[in-house]
């Protein structure tokens, strides 16, 4: 209790973090009253949303905003569409690779596009929303003039939420488009467990601190899943610059057991709710597609889940393999001077580097695939459906992931100031960290 004393007090004696953290206070105040900010002309009380599968997914991440109508509904996802769109872009398009090496002035502009292509996106699933989730009876003014105004008022929420999150990252800590899907998601946790303490009753308190207790456990696994890495001992050759020498020192290069991150678990309950949607069509002429609805449109059954898991292990995969490219790390390296020993540089270094992401990524997919599917263990177990969603899935690792970038920028400042790091020992790691020598 003492070092946490210590530490809290040599965290708030550092002025530009102690501004930092306050600024980030204050935009993430900001964020969440805006949540609680209906749209003019919708009644709260008619409301009665219970978004399910993908829309139940969103509604976690923008902490509620969705199913209250907010005008921070959409809240961060528009954007984070578009940088994906943009990053596949990256990989397919000679033009966006051209402007991904030009350093960072093409970084400026791939922001840019990706910062024009987010309202297109935000108007597009701003019309969706209010066509097919806000009830017409919960809307209390002129319907059509309901929707164009509540359009533009959607989509400057989401442009809003995009400048509150680059501001987090320029004047706070982190990364700020983290933060806020962060935020959204911890800000249910509380209703949770006391939703989730009420269901068990005085009876059940013993249960509930064993859930508490699995719950830590189950963290503990995510934090690993997260920090596990494979080092690869890199070797620099001496080199003679005007009158010193440089180079000569061992490094490694750290290859993430899960480089795919939340992704693949994304990607799959994207697509989870296609096999209830075509079966729907065919509900009323076949049993079989009216069974085949209604074992997939529930997340706990096996059917669903034993799915789930193999697309996970299948996007787990696709998205490593273009996320990371062993051509251009071998490249970088040969380029730098740098070598793996006992491996030819070049065309077997990368072959190398290849075989290694291959053997790392099956145990981290599966592990992966393991904690998406740990929520619908735990409904199975009888726990409330808000409280088990934290056992596992995106909610959890985004989770594990923001807090762990933001305890590695506070290290970094304590470190800085030498003042002691917030560990006994070790360093603390974040997502951000390179994957490149």
């Amino acid at each position: 209790m003492k070092r946490l004393i210590t530490t809290l007090q040599n965290i708030f004696s550092i002025e530009e973090l102690r501004t930092r953290i306050l600024n980030t206070l204050l935009f993430v105040t900001v964020f969440r009253l805006g949540s609680q900010i209906v749209l003019p002309g919708v009644d709260p009380d008619r409301l009665n949303l219970t978004p399910q599968g993908l829309l139940g997914l969103v509604d976690i991440f923008v902490g509620g905003a969705f199913s209250k109508a907010s005008i921070f509904a959409l809240g961060i996802m528009p954007y984070i569409s578009a940088s994906i769109a943009i990053q596949l872009l990256t990989l397919a398009l000679p033009y966006f690779q051209k402007m991904q090496k030009e350093g960072e002035s093409g970084r400026k502009r791939l922001n840019q596009i990706t910062r024009v292509l987010t309202i297109f996106v935000t108007a597009a699933q701003a019309i969706t929303y209010l066509t097919t989730t806000i009830p017409n009876e919960a809307v209390m003014i002129n319907p059509t003039t309901f929707r164009i105004v509540s359009v533009f008022i959607l989509t400057g929420g989401t442009i809003f939420c995009m400048w509150l999150g680059e501001r987090i990252t320029d004047k706070g800590i982190g990364n700020g488009i983290s933060m806020l899907i962060m935020i959204g998601i911890v800000s249910r946790f509380p209703g949770a467990v006391y939703g989730e303490a009420l269901s068990r009753g005085s009876g059940g308190a013993l249960l509930f601190v064993l859930e508490i207790v699995a719950l830590f456990f189950v963290v503990m696994g995510a934090v690993v899943l997260t920090q596990a890495v494979r080092r690869i001992p890199i070797q620099y050759a001496k080199q003679v610059v005007g009158n010193k020498v440089v180079g000569g020192q061992r490094q490694y290069l750290p290859l993430k057991l899960n480089a795919a991150g939340v992704m693949p678990i994304i990607f799959a309950q994207a697509l989870m709710f296609v096999p209830s949607l075509v079966a729907s069509f065919f509900a009323e002429k076949s049993d079989l597609a009216g069974s085949v609805q209604t074992v997939f449109s529930d997340y706990t059954s096996w059917q669903y889940n034993v799915l789930f898991a193999v697309l996970i292990i299948v996007f787990t995969f696709f998205y490593t393999a273009i996320s990371v490219n062993p051509n251009q790390i071998a490249d970088d390296m040969k380029r730098s001077g740098g070598f793996i020993p006992g491996v030819k540089p070049g065309f077997m270094t990368s072959e190398y580097i290849g075989q290694v992401l291959d053997r790392i990524t099956l145990p981290g997919a599966l592990m992966l695939a393991t904690v998406a599917i740990l929520p619908a263990i735990a409904a199975l177990m009888g726990m409330t459906r808000n409280f088990s969603q934290f056992f596992g899935g995106t909610s959890l690792l985004i989770m594990v992931g923001v807090v762990l970038d933001t305890l590695q920028q506070i290290e970094s400042y304590l470190l800085m100031r030498r003042y002691e790091g917030l560990m006994k020992s070790g360093r603390v790691t974040g997502r951000t960290e390179s994957v490149t020598a």
